[in-house]
């Protein structure tokens, strides 16, 4: 630069050659289109594969198609099959200006792929926006969740809204760690108490599937050996993934696991670790970083690459079954992922459903159970109260208890914790009047009185209070209890065993563990604590008729998977006594420790009825006039069944809504896609419709049909 420039500049004029860029710059920025960023109106499109198919997160089931944009030359680079975009939705064929369509809402979307053509002829809309770079939806994904939606009958959009995490821009602009060479093989440890439990491992440690419904062996030791099964999925190169009911069985495998192959070589994905931390660890799963992942039902779509193993323990848990559209099984889903990404498969649990002894009976899995003796000294002795035995007892008839049942808890009480497990929660959940026994309900609605305390009085149902209760049969004001709560349970024992301190867990608190001394813990089904040290040194099991006098066709399983559950914390040189019949068969299964021939005999009966899981079945809800137009245009297989319709009941038998009604679709073996795609095609032909009226909701295998 010349001592003349300098000057210049010192003076304030502008430089020649800073003048020379601007006009450079303003020539070259009068050259290029005037493109919005939203239209990209006069944009040029790309030179290669300008068409891009978008699945548009809309879970409206006529919408469930790939819908085809033109990409942008600015987006060419960024806009690759699996990454997230935006597009706009719902714009008609009036709104086209320069050959493009415009208009409509903008929406979230995945790109799926990119094409020469398209198929539409008319003008196409251009992407509005790649939201991240990041390519979430895999094909294997996109292969898994498409299978998921026609199975029960959804949408691809509402599936992909269950097995992609919201994104979260922090954790994904951090890296994710380098992967670890693949572990050794692990020592069959506690697989070893089962006959075919080290050959199980060992097949899986040399890169084969084997698929086994296993029986797991009361005691706490089913988290280590889960562990070590997955560690040898890991130890062949390949991925491992177990689902688990909730967070508390997701706490112990996490620490089995680390105990096993250290820390840094398993994702938990659970819904406590928050947004950014859980997109953070799916991130390293889907990169790669991670190939072993646990955690709860969402995770049955965790991306693991090579997967070698798919794991759910206790599928009978409610919880498996997801509570949105389309409501799929954790269990199913991960057969499903066993047979398209051909790994092994592994059903583990105390107890035994019906579906895991199809399974078997199929040849579909292998049974994996210990023998009877091994059984017999690992459970705990179980002892039966009737009917009969609860007249003949003064105990019983004066207090809550009978004899038998407090001579449990006190030899119990000398050498550790006693389980009680009562049905309901609260107070007194269920109440009736003294004199006549006539069930207590509410004068506005109907709905059983319960008491949350003492001396309150409240509707089950509207949750109205209820200060002035009468009978109506006998117009006595006294009431008693019919059914006694968690709460009132801890109180009479509490009386009981004044040196002794009582806990309670239930849905209001759940207690994740008790120490290894004496202590009375009251508990709901599902809620019970894992004792510290050998477990429990009894176990009450209370008001049986309970949970086996419900009006549910899996009534007696769901009481013994709940039994066994309880029971299995029991160390086995303890005692657990039930109060129930003891000639039902739910009862003598508890008694002989036999979860799975009380599945088998399920299995058998139900293949006589046709109940599931022997056929598929179907539950299609809506108003009466609604759900008969459904069911008439829907183009059902010739060999399904319709059962109803019946109006929709709630708790007790009360029914809700007379104007709800609920039919059931059943089909044999075989026929259980040909159903799923005439039910969604119906769904799909009523909502794309004008003016459709009252809804209709349809699903596939729903848990409870009555």
């Amino acid at each position: 630069m010349s001592s003349e420039n300098e000057s210049g500049e010192r003076a304030g004029g502008p430089p020649e050659q800073l003048a020379l860029i601007r006009e450079t710059v303003r020539a070259a920025k009068a050259a290029a289109p005037k493109a919005k960023p939203r239209t990209w109106r006069g944009a040029a499109l790309a030179k290669e594969l300008p068409v891009a198919r978008i699945l548009v997160n809309k879970g409206v089931l006529h919408l469930d198609q790939l819908w085809d944009y033109a990409v942008p030359a600015e987006l060419d680079e960024a806009a690759q099959p699996g990454v997230r975009v935006r597009v706009r939705f719902g714009a008609g064929a009036h709104h086209v200006r320069e050959g493009r369509r415009e208009g409509g809402g903008l929406i979230d979307g995945f790109l799926v792929e990119r094409r020469a053509e398209s198929d539409y002829n008319g003008p196409l809309a251009a992407l509005a926006h790649v939201v991240s770079p990041e390519r979430v939806l895999t094909p294997r994904m996109l292969a898994l969740t498409r299978a998921v939606a026609d199975r029960y009958a959804g949408s691809l959009a509402d599936v992909l809204q269950l097995a992609l995490p919201p994104r979260n821009a922090r954790a994904e602009s951090k890296p994710s760690p380098d992967p670890l060479p693949a572990p050794a093989v692990p020592e069959p440890g506690g697989w070893e108490r089962y006959p075919a439990g080290p050959a199980f491992l060992r097949s899986l440690a040399a890169g084969h599937n084997p698929r086994a419904v296993w029986t797991a062996l009361p005691g706490p030791g089913w988290p280590d050996e889960l562990a070590r099964a997955m560690a040898a999925a890991l130890a062949s190169g390949r991925g491992a993934l177990a689902v688990l009911p909730d967070g508390r069985s997701v706490a112990r495998l996490d620490a089995a696991l680390t105990a096993v192959l250290g820390e840094g070589r398993h994702a938990v994905l659970t819904a406590e670790s928050g947004p950014e931390k859980r997109y953070r660890q799916w991130l390293s799963v889907h990169r790669g970083s991670v190939k072993a992942v646990i955690g709860t039902r969402a995770a049955m779509f965790a991306p693991v690459r090579d997967l070698g193993l798919v794991a759910v323990w206790d599928d009978g848990d409610s919880s498996h079954s997801d509570d949105n559209a389309p409501f799929p099984h954790v269990r199913e889903v991960l057969e499903l992922r066993s047979a398209h990404d051909d790994c092994g498969f592994l059903l583990g649990g105390t107890s035994c459903t019906v579906e895991a002894a199809q399974l078997v009976e199929s040849g579909w899995a292998r049974p994996l159970a210990a023998d009877r003796e091994r059984v017999r000294e690992a459970a705990p002795l179980v002892r039966t109260v009737g009917e009969e035995d609860l007249a003949r007892d003064e105990a019983a008839r004066a207090a809550r208890l009978p004899s038998l049942a407090w001579q449990a808890v006190r030899e119990g009480l000398k050498t550790g914790p006693v389980l009680v497990q009562v049905p309901r929660r609260g107070y007194v959940p269920r109440l009736a009047c003294e004199r006549c026994r006539t069930p207590a309900r509410c004068t506005a609605c109907a709905g059983p009185l319960e008491a949350p305390d003492q001396r309150a009085l409240r509707c089950g149902w509207c949750g109205r209070d209820e200060p002035s209760w009468q009978c109506g049969e006998c117009g006595s004001v006294r009431l008693r209890a019919s059914v006694v709560g968690a709460r009132r349970t801890a109180e009479e024992l509490g009386r009981a065993f004044p040196a002794v301190p009582v806990r309670t867990s239930g849905r209001d608190h759940v207690l994740d563990g008790v120490p290894d001394r004496p202590a009375l813990v009251v508990s709901t089904p599902g809620a019970e604590p894992v004792a510290e040290g050998p477990g429990y040194a009894a176990a009450l099991l209370l008001d049986g008729w309970a949970m086996l006098g419900r009006p549910d066709l899996r009534a007696g399983e769901e009481a013994l998977r709940r039994w066994i559950g309880a029971a299995s914390l029991v160390r086995g040189s303890g005692t657990v006594v039930v109060v129930a019949e003891p000639t039902l068969r739910p009862v003598q299964a508890l008694v002989r420790w036999d979860p799975v021939g009380h599945a088998v005999r399920e299995l058998a009966e139900r293949a006589e009825l046709g109940f599931p899981p022997v056929s598929r079945m179907a539950e299609v809800t809506g108003r009466p006039e609604a759900l008969a137009e459904f069911l008439a245009g829907a183009a059902l297989p010739g060999d399904a069944v319709v059962l109803g319709p019946v109006p929709v009941a709630a708790r007790g038998g009360a029914r809700v809504d007379d104007a709800v009604e609920r039919a059931l679709v059943r089909v044999p073996p075989g026929s259980g896609a040909a159903l799923a795609a005439a039910l969604k095609s119906a769904q799909a032909a009523r909502l794309a419709a004008r003016g459709t009226g009252d809804p209709v909701r349809v699903r596939i295998d729903p848990p409870a049909i009555g």
